[in-house]
């Protein structure tokens, strides 16, 4: 089922080219990578990992922006330590995520708790729920 956006918030406009062995760029400059298949040779990144540290970064923005709600602040020491598995399927190729959040100095039920009502409200979590395995604890 299809999820339609109320009102388009921004826009990411990105160029790419010779797929794993290529490049990408955003149109406003701020990416401009180089990629490589994962594991093989070469300097550059990768999508899995783009894909980690964006999933990472979002899921931060959802724990920021539900906190308030809970009666929480996110220590400035929160992290994440995303892994991205990439294999293949019944259908071809897939992913599956594992997301490890530490949050300095927060109780684990309110961690526990913070954690999962971001999950409801990362773009990323709703873009792969029951799609893709998404495994996500508290450390």
């Amino acid at each position: 089922m299809t999820t339609p956006l109320n009102k388009v918030l921004y826009t990411a406009r990105t160029h790419a080219v010779g797929g794993r062995e290529g490049s990408g760029r955003s149109d406003d400059g701020r990416i401009d990578v180089k990629l490589s298949s994962p594991g093989g040779p070469g300097n550059g990144t990768n999508p899995e990992q783009l894909f980690g540290v964006g999933y990472s970064a979002c899921f931060m923005g959802a724990m920021k922006a539900v906190a308030p709600k809970l009666a929480m602040t996110v220590p400035a020491e929160t992290a994440i330590d995303t892994e991205v598995d990439l294999g293949p399927t019944a259908n071809g190729y897939g992913i599956a995520v594992r997301m490890k959040i530490t949050l300095p100095g927060v109780e684990r039920a309110k961690a526990e708790q913070l954690v999962a009502e971001a999950h409801k409200v990362c773009p990323y979590s709703n873009a792969t729920r029951n799609n893709i395995a998404v495994d996500i604890s508290v450390a």
